[in-house]
């Protein structure tokens, strides 16, 4: 595996992350105060809005971000 693919692999893998912890910091307080119930459609909307707001930052600053590593 080449540097390019590898840095690739950690950026996925770190947006991931990202994702799943904004995605649970939004969830509980809503879970908390029963806005929806777990596994309901209202989770799923969360985690699926929170995931697109990841998924356009992610692409957004992949090229600056690579920039700075692959030549």
């Amino acid at each position: 595996m080449n540097k390019k693919y590898s840095i690739g692999f950690i950026y996925v893998s770190v947006c991931i992350l990202i994702w799943g912890t904004i995605g649970s910091f939004v969830d509980y307080p809503l879970l908390q105060e029963e806005i929806y119930q777990p596994g309901s459609f209202g989770q799923l909307s969360t985690f699926l809005v929170v995931g697109l707001l990841t998924l356009f930052i992610a692409v957004v600053l992949f090229k600056r971000i690579t920039r700075n590593f692959i030549d």
